[in-house]
């Protein structure tokens, strides 16, 4: 294994994990905004206490894949999650020159990153709790 391959995946790892937490902390310390992003993308309009339960166990979620935990299940999810997040946005993503759509364009490379992650997943072991 190259020497810089390990060092690679937990720089990825660790950059992803502070994008998506922006978003879980955002349900918990900005819920106007989280709210007006449920109603535009997902179509319904959560509680106060739903975001804070998913907000928590997104944080959750980004520490264990943060820290290296189950591997094959916290990358998975983060992908899995991230990729149905991305797709909510398709009208967005296929008329990028109209402002802010751009912008969500930054999502589609994460989704590649995390396929990398999880294809990787076993050689990813520097700054991780488990070098499982």
């Amino acid at each position: 294994m190259p020497p810089a391959l390990p060092i690679s995946l937990a720089v990825m790892r660790l950059s992803v994990g502070v994008f998506f937490l922006v978003w879980a902390l955002e349900k918990l310390i900005a819920q106007d905004v989280a709210i007006r992003v449920a109603e535009t993308f997902y179509g319904f309009t959560p509680s106060g206490t739903l975001l804070v339960v998913v907000g928590v166990a997104q944080v959750a979620l980004i520490a264990a894949f943060m820290a290296g935990l189950f591997k094959a299940w916290t990358y998975g999810a983060l992908l899995l999650i991230h990729t149905a997040s991305v797709l909510t946005t398709w009208e967005r993503l296929i008329d990028p020159y109209s402002p802010p759509n751009a912008l969500f364009w930054a999502g589609v490379p994460v989704i590649a990153l995390l396929v990398a992650l999880f294809l990787l997943r076993d050689h990813d072991t520097l700054l991780t709790w488990r070098r499982s």
